[in-house]
C-alpha cells in the first residue's frame, strides 16, 4: 500500500464547542459535521498549551512545549505576583520537524497559513517545507482579514478578498497541481488558518445572516458578557475579565461558517482529484476558544474558561480524523490524546520508522484510529506565564478521569473528575488526598524530567 497523504488542518483559537457536531446550536458547520460522520470524533482531545505558539511547536516536534522551550506565544511577556520566565522565541533549528522527517521519506511538504514560530531565519522553509504561503512571524492578520493583507509571504489579492478564502485557494492549487502533474510522491499539506483569531472580521452577508438568526432566537436581547474580576497580570491589572456566557456573536458565527465552507471546498478538491481515499484528514485547533478577553467572541460552556487558562476551555479541542478504509465511519472516542501525539501517529500511519529522540513525548494513537485497544497514559501541561486572557501561571496533569492543576502563585491545587464534572466546578483536592498527592508527585517528576522553568515571586508587585 502506498504511503497516505496527510492533510493537517489547524485552526487558530477555535473552541471545543464551536462546531455543530460538538454541540453548538448557534454556529453552523455542515461540512465539518459531515466529516465527523465519515471518520472519528474525539471528545477528549487536547492542545498541549492554552496559547498558540507552544502548541504549534509541539505538533512539529512531538514534544511537550516545556521540553522544546517554547512555553509562551512568541512575543508575549507579562508579570504579576510572579516574574515571567524566559522562553525560546522560535522553533529551534536543532529540532527535526515532522516536515523534515516526512520530506526525508519522500513526501512533498507544503505549509499554508499562519506560522508564528519565530523570525525569518526560522520560517517554514527552514524546517523542511518546500513551500510557504502565508507563514511568517505574525500571530494574527496584522492588516486584517480583507486584502490588502500586507503579509510578507503572500501576495495581496484583489481589494476585499477574504484571507480564509485565499489561503484555501492556495491549498487547492497545491492539490490540483499535484494531481495533474503525475507526481507519485505523497504529500503533507500543513494548512494552519489564521481564522478564527481576532480581529473578528467576516464577510458582511454572513454577518447579516447571523444577526437575523440571533434576532429570531432572541439572543440579541441577552447581554452575553459578564464583567468579572480584575486581571492578575500587571499590564492589564486595571481592566476586568469579561466572560462570555452564550454563543451569540454574529461576526464570530460568520467566521466559523466561512471556515466550514472552505474546509468543504478543500475536501471537494480531494474528491475531485481522486486523492480522498488515500489521504488522512485531520482537523483540530491550537488552543481553546477566546471567551474572557479581547472582545470574548465565543463561549466554551460547559467547559470552564477558555484560551489562556489551565482549565478545560483553554486546552480541550475539537479533533476530527478521516482515513477511508482504516477508520470506521461514525467512530467516536473518549480516549484522551494531545498535540505531540500527531508526530508519531503520522509516522506509524505511513509505515515509517519512529523518531524516539524527536517524538519524546508523543504516543502514536494509530491503534485507536484502527479500532484497537489504546491507553495513552497521563497528559501534562506547563504554562508558567500570565496570559492576556486572565489565566494564571500553572501546570497540570490528566490521568484517567482525574485532572490536577497546580498554580504557581500560591501552590493551590485543584482536582477534578472530568468524567463526572466536565465544568470543573467541584474541587476534590481535600476530599481525595491520596489521588491529589499521587498526581502531584507525577507532575513534579515530569517537570524535573523536561526541566520546566518555575516563575519566582515578583519583588516589585504591589509597589507604586
Amino acid at each position: 500500500m502506498s504511503k497516505p497523504n496527510i492533510l493537517f488542518i489547524l485552526m487558530d483559537d477555535l473552541g471545543w464547542r464551536d462546531l455543530g457536531c460538538y454541540g453548538s446550536s448557534f454556529y453552523e458547520t455542515p461540512r465539518l459535521d459531515k466529516l465527523a460522520t465519515e471518520g472519528m470524533l474525539f471528545t477528549d482531545a487536547y492542545a498541549s498549551c492554552p496559547v498558540c505558539s507552544p502548541t504549534r511547536a509541539s505538533m512539529l516536534t512531538g514534544k511537550y512545549p516545556a521540553r522544546v522551550g517554547v512555553t509562551q506565544y512568541i512575543g508575549g511577556h507579562s508579570v504579576g505576583r510572579l516574574c515571567d520566565v524566559p522562553y525560546v522565541s522560535n522553533l529551534p533549528m536543532h529540532e527535526r520537524s515532522l516536515a523534515t522527517t516526512l520530506k526525508g521519506h519522500g513526501y512533498r511538504t507544503w505549509h499554508v497559513g499562519k506560522w508564528h514560530l519565530g523570525g525569518r531565519m526560522t520560517w517554514p522553509e527552514t524546517h523542511g517545507f518546500e513551500c510557504n504561503l502565508g507563514g511568517c512571524d505574525w500571530g494574527l492578520p496584522q492588516g486584517g482579514y480583507f486584502s490588502p493583507y500586507g503579509l510578507p509571504t503572500l501576495k495581496d489579492g484583489p481589494e476585499g478578498e477574504y484571507l480564509t478564502d485565499r489561503l484555501t485557494d492556495e491549498a487547492i492549487k497545491l492539490l490540483d497541481g499535484h494531481a495533474t502533474s503525475g507526481d507519485e510522491k505523497p504529500f503533507f499539506l500543513n494548512l494552519w488558518h489564521y481564522a478564527v483569531h481576532t480581529p473578528t472580521q467576516s464577510p458582511p452577508d454572513l454577518v447579516a445572516k447571523y444577526e437575523e438568526k440571533a434576532r429570531q432566537l432572541g439572543l440579541d436581547k441577552i447581554d452575553p458578557i459578564e464583567v468579572c474580576e480584575n486581571f492578575p497580570c500587571q499590564h492589564k491589572r486595571h481592566l476586568h475579565i469579561e466572560r462570555r456566557r452564550i454563543q451569540s456573536s454574529p461576526e464570530y458565527a460568520a467566521m466559523v461558517e466561512n471556515m466550514d465552507t472552505n474546509i468543504g471546498r478543500l475536501l471537494d478538491a480531494l474528491e475531485r482529484n481522486g486523492q480522498a481515499d488515500n489521504t488522512i484528514v485531520v482537523f483540530t485547533s491550537d488552543n481553546g476558544g477566546l471567551s474572557t478577553a479581547e472582545t470574548s467572541p465565543t463561549c466554551n460552556a460547559p467547559l470552564a474558561e477558555g484560551k489562556g487558562w489551565m482549565y478545560e476551555g483553554g486546552t480541550r479541542e475539537p479533533l476530527l480524523v478521516r482515513w477511508p478504509g482504516q477508520i470506521a465511519p461514525g467512530s467516536r472516542t473518549e480516549e484522551p490524546v494531545t498535540t505531540p501525539d500527531f508526530y508519531p501517529t503520522f509516522l506509524a500511519a505511513a509505515g515509517l520508522p519512529a523518531e524516539p529522540e524527536q517524538a519524546a513525548d508523543g504516543v502514536s494513537f494509530l491503534p485507536l484510529l484502527c479500532g484497537e485497544d489504546f491507553e495513552r497514559g497521563p497528559i501534562f501541561w506547563h504554562y508558567p506565564h500570565y496570559s492576556n486572557q486572565g489565566g494564571r501561571p500553572g501546570c497540570s496533569v490528566r490521568s484517567g478521569d482525574y485532572k490536577l492543576i497546580e498554580f504557581f502563585e500560591d501552590g493551590r491545587r485543584e482536582l477534578y473528575n472530568l468524567r463526572e464534572d466536565i465544568s470543573e466546578e467541584h474541587n476534590l483536592a481535600d476530599a481525595l488526598p491520596d489521588i491529589t498527592e499521587n498526581l502531584a508527585a507525577q507532575l513534579a517528576t515530569w517537570r524535573d524530567e523536561v526541566e520546566a522553568l518555575i516563575p519566582k515571586p515578583n519583588p516589585n508587585w504591589g509597589k507604586a
